[in-house]
């Protein structure tokens, strides 16, 4: 089997859900669709400024074992 990885560019929002999600290198359509369709369901520690949460942009790696 081959570690094969799509990534992902996502802004975590201040309730720490992802959002505006887009691919950045891709496997397939598929692959592809299940990798933004996990991460939007990840729940994530927003970023903090002068302590309050704020809106953060990063990039997500999702790997798949392909057989």
């Amino acid at each position: 089997s081959s570690l094969r990885s799509v990534l992902l560019y996502v802004v975590v929002g201040p309730d720490g859900t992802a959002g505006q999600i887009r691919v950045l290198r891709s496997l397939d359509v598929g692959l592809d669709q299940k990798a933004v369709e996990a991460v939007s369901q990840w729940k994530f520690k927003p970023g903090m400024k002068d302590g309050q949460p704020v809106p953060v942009q990063a990039q997500i790696e999702v790997n798949f074992h392909l057989m």
